[in-house]
């Protein structure tokens, strides 16, 4: 279905890539023939990854807080000056934490929705303004969450990509004569080194939700990449405004309180 040049001549930014689902994303964009500028607050380990993806392809990277409107500024001026043009943006970039909600401080609720929500509404904004209006071509990949049936133990993050899945499909209508398209994708459990780091409870949650999944496994980063690239590319032309679920049918029949119930066994 993709090519190596499925993406030739095009040039994509992709937030949070310097790790996970960012990274294979990242990765895929290239070996399909893709330019990736790749975001991410911290700028060692960005530039690290950076080196990595170069192997794969023409990897551009700048330290940028999505959150921070004024870095977004420069970001677009390095991408006009250096590359000239933008025609994929994923936001992939985000950070949550497990809590039960009536212990989620002012400060963590903020955080969270400052990062999600508000960081994404300024990156396809602003690419839009400098970049996809002007040129009349465009195409927004959105990274949410399976929140279909609501998000316990994660109320703060459900909160923000359900605004980012109405964002989507606000924009999808709003920016539709500029041929513009914007889609999300919702992983569902995605299987890295980090799910061994945590405790016996979470591990026993991990065992039962691999059961309960329908496909039976969860998810890894190259699934994300995946679907991501298909919604990216000219295969996906006619597609504007969607939610497209990667989880294993995770989202119509897994139960949802099994975070929330492990975070009880802590108090």
């Amino acid at each position: 279905m993709f090519h190596e040049t499925t993406f030739q001549g095009k040039i994509a930014l992709v937030t949070g890539g310097r790790s996970g689902i960012g990274y294979a994303i990242a990765k895929q964009l290239l070996q399909l023939g893709a330019t990736v500028i790749i975001v991410s607050r911290k700028e060692e380990p960005l530039l690290k990854a950076q080196q990595e993806l170069s192997a794969f392809g023409p990897c551009d990277a700048l330290a940028c807080d999505i959150r921070d409107t004024e870095r977004i500024a420069v970001l677009v001026e390095h991408i006009k000056q250096k590359h000239g043009r933008l025609d994929i943006l994923v936001n992939n970039a985000g950070g949550q934490f497990p809590a039960l909600a009536e212990y989620i401080s002012d400060k963590g609720w903020k955080a969270v929705i400052e990062n999600n929500l508000n960081g994404t509404f300024f990156m396809t904004r602003d690419m839009a303004k400098a970049f996809f209006i002007p040129q009349n071509n465009g195409t927004v990949v959105n990274i949410v969450v399976d929140m279909l049936r609501g998000f316990p133990g994660m109320v703060h993050t459900g909160a923000a990509r359900a605004g980012v899945e109405n964002m989507t499909k606000t924009l999808a209508q709003e920016w539709s004569g500029h041929n513009i398209r914007l889609n999300c994708v919702a992983p569902g459990i995605i299987e890295s080194s980090g799910l061994s780091t945590y405790p016996p409870q979470v591990q026993e949650m991990f065992d039962a939700a691999r059961a309960a999944i329908p496909l039976k496994r969860f998810g890894d980063p190259q699934d994300i990449a995946n679907a991501v690239c298909f919604l990216a590319s000219p295969l996906a032309s006619y597609i504007t405004g969607i939610t497209l679920y990667v989880d294993g049918a995770q989202h119509l029949n897994y139960d949802k309180m099994g975070l929330p119930n492990v975070l009880k066994s802590f108090l």
